[in-house]
């Protein structure tokens, strides 16, 4: 099967995440990057938007999954949000997703995790 694959670097988002006090009832930044494995069933003859998955909805998916609740962890929020990506669109088949905390430390630039799935592990 033929994919194209859409991808985001560095989506900023303001999130309710973490376990530590000060994380609580507060927003803190992530920075996601993801590369998202579309079914390619035709190329576009037309150039149309209505030929293709609009990465608008995509982007705005994350948006939303990100910032719903507060989460403690971010292996929690980067499952959800592959759940979510894949269970969402049909047209996804595979997701690689790294969510990232650009502040937890003053030594690093961020910490993160970064999760792989695909459609037929969610089965």
């Amino acid at each position: 099967m033929r994919t194209r694959r859409i991808f985001f670097t560095r989506l900023a988002i303001d999130a309710q995440i973490g376990i530590l006090d000060h994380e609580r009832g507060a927003t803190q930044p992530l920075h996601i990057d993801a590369e998202i494995d579309v079914a390619m069933i035709d190329i576009p003859r037309h150039d149309g938007i209505q030929e293709v998955l609009d990465y608008r909805h995509l982007r705005q998916a994350i948006i939303d999954e990100c910032t719903r609740t507060h989460v403690n962890l971010l292996e929690t929020l980067v499952d959800r949000l592959a759940a979510r990506l894949i269970s969402q669109f049909a047209d996804v088949q595979h997701v690689k997703l790294r969510v990232s905390k650009p502040q937890a430390f003053a030594d690093c630039v961020a910490v993160g995790i970064e999760i792989s799935a695909s459609r037929g592990d969610l089965a």
